[in-house]
């Protein structure tokens, strides 16, 4: 939807899910797409290279998140919102709505 304006789908799935979940890791987000772990790390580069986010260890892992002093995340994040309303309700259940606690054994998937 937004891959005209940012260039490629990629930057635009990292995007929306750094909208989503306010944070992530590069191999988190490609095993979410079903994208090459190098293609993600590229892009997360990129963003972090042009201010947009930024990084932080985590234990083992970079973690991305927001960069508060980038001057048109609120803007840049607004947009994103509205791409939400837009998407297809099985594209959100499918990418943006990640379990949040454990299946009761025994219960059929």
């Amino acid at each position: 939807m937004l891959e005209s304006l940012f260039g490629n789908a990629t930057v635009e799935k990292v995007l929306l899910y750094l909208q989503n979940y306010n944070e992530g890791y590069a191999s988190e987000i490609a095993t979410t797409f079903s994208i090459s772990l190098s293609v993600v790390q590229k892009q997360l580069k990129r963003l972090e290279d042009g201010g947009v986010i930024v990084s932080q260890p985590k234990g083992r892992t970079r973690l991305f998140l927001w960069n508060p002093r980038y001057p048109f995340r609120k803007e840049l994040q607004a947009l994103l919102e509205k791409s939400f309303e837009f998407m297809p309700e099985s594209e959100i259940k499918k990418y943006y709505r990640k379990r949040q606690r454990p299946r009761r054994t025994g219960k059929p998937l």
